[in-house]
């Protein structure tokens, strides 16, 4: 019969070679950081190129759309909303059937509150 190994004695575990790690490094910032500082420079060169008239605001569609203000809600104020504009069943629904009914009860309105 054999004893077992003591517990004291331990697996050695066997680093990587150097230049592996090296390689690993130069992939690394070859394609995860080069890209980055590649989109950085072209969103910065597409912006100062714009005069700002070529797209309207971005306030301006949050305000004229439904569908982007109802999107921008969290639940809580979906169903708030829903309580202000007296849709029933409200607290039973989720998230997507909730902005789906509201949106038809605000174009049936007309209003965007």
């Amino acid at each position: 019969m054999t004893e077992p190994e003591p517990p004291q004695a331990k697996r050695q575990l066997h680093p990587l070679p150097k230049g592996l790690v090296e390689l690993y490094g130069l992939l690394a910032v070859l394609f995860v950081l080069v890209p980055e500082w590649m989109a950085g420079s072209a969103l910065f060169g597409f912006s100062s190129n714009r005069t700002g008239s070529d797209l309207p605001p971005a306030a301006a569609a949050w305000r004229k759309l439904p569908e982007l203000r109802l999107a921008n809600m969290t639940l809580a104020e979906l169903r708030l909303l829903a309580r202000q504009v007296r849709l029933r069943g409200y607290a039973s629904l989720g998230r997507d059937r909730l902005t789906a009914r509201l949106l038809a009860r605000l174009k049936r309105r007309k209003a965007l509150w």
